[in-house]
């Protein structure tokens, strides 16, 4: 019985890895999603050869489909980023201004030789993107932080889009964004979050990579409720299956750029941030790269999670968020 179970769950794998047709089910595969409503449809856009996408009318039931959101890769992002080929990773996706717009990371695992493109479109369901080329890159030995992890938030007060990004290194960074999506010509990326303080001194080495150092933080994902702005990181590391330790902390500000602060009114420059979920190791063996959601008058937490009973396999988690009386977030499954 171990043996046929292990079989089904590999060939589930790679059926959800590489679909030859659209199939539906209730528990995708997923790493590093986010979410999209457009009409009466739910959009999930995750990491994947040229992005993967699925969709679903419930959010239980979700349709992956065959084809990526991006059939073709713009030539400049291997032109930019070394060894990148067509694994696009971490997009995100909002609508401003009447248009859909999508980030997305090229990369190769562990280095900061990154960049961060984008893509237009109308509409989510016509599934045309126009490739509007660079918002921000990194370069090895030039910058002390790594262009990935996109996050797009909108300063409601002003209406100026900006962008949070980053993983390891000198961590979280944040800059403004101008009308069409790209860096500000003043803009200057600063780090709103670590892992650590600065004056940390590591006792033991990164597990996964010899580049990126021990500042174990990305992920970002900024998310407006009440007066504040509530910045989520995913702590520690992803992407190792069942030996993955990956969690997500998070702090709040009433300014899009900062100071973050966690419960305890620590800085999250300086190493601060309130664990809202982690592996319980019973369902999931560690869980991270969220992001949050106001869908229909409820908030959503959504995020990817490592599962206990599937070899670390990766699938989706969806939690509703109950605010406390103080205004931080909980996660519920009610």
């Amino acid at each position: 019985m171990l043996c046929l179970a292990a079989l089904s769950a590999t060939v589930e794998a790679q059926r959800q890895r590489f679909p030859r047709e659209a199939f539906t089910t209730d528990a995708p595969m997923v790493h590093d999603p986010v979410m999209a409503q457009d009409g009466d449809t739910y959009y999930i856009f995750s990491t994947g050869m040229g992005i993967q996408q699925m969709t679903s009318k419930d959010r239980r039931t979700w349709t992956v489909l065959p084809q990526p959101v991006m059939s073709v890769i713009p030539g400049w992002t291997t032109d930019s980023v070394p060894g990148f080929a067509s694994h696009v990773w971490a997009p995100d996706v909002i609508r401003w201004h009447g248009r859909w717009w999508m980030a997305y990371s090229c990369s190769t695992f562990g280095k900061n030789g990154s960049a961060i493109g984008l893509l237009s479109s109308r509409s989510l369901r016509a599934g045309l993107w126009k490739d509007e080329g660079c918002i921000v890159s990194s370069r090895e030995k030039r910058d002390n932080w790594n262009a990935i992890d996109p996050n797009f938030i909108i300063d409601e007060e002003t209406d100026t889009p900006w962008l949070t990004w980053g993983s390891f290194w000198d961590g979280i960074q944040l800059a403004r964004l101008d009308s069409t999506m790209h860096l500000a010509p003043d803009a200057q990326p600063r780090t709103i979050a670590r892992r650590h303080a600065p004056d940390y001194k590591p006792t033991e080495p990164n597990p996964t990579s010899k580049y990126a150092g021990t500042n174990a933080i990305e992920a970002p994902f900024i998310f407006r409720h009440g007066g504040y702005y509530y910045l989520f990181v995913s702590w520690d590391y992803c992407c190792r299956g069942a030996k993955s330790n990956y969690r997500v902390a998070v702090g709040r500000s009433s300014r899009i750029d900062g100071p973050y602060l966690d419960r305890t009114g620590t800085d999250m420059a300086k190493g601060g941030g309130t664990i809202v979920l982690e592996g319980d190791k019973v369902e999931w063996e560690a869980a991270g790269h969220c992001a949050a959601y106001t869908f229909d008058g409820q908030d959503l937490f959504i995020c990817h999670g490592y599962s206990a009973t599937q070899n670390g396999m990766a699938k989706l988690i969806q939690r509703h968020i109950r605010w406390t009386a103080d205004g931080w977030p909980e996660l519920t499954t009610e």
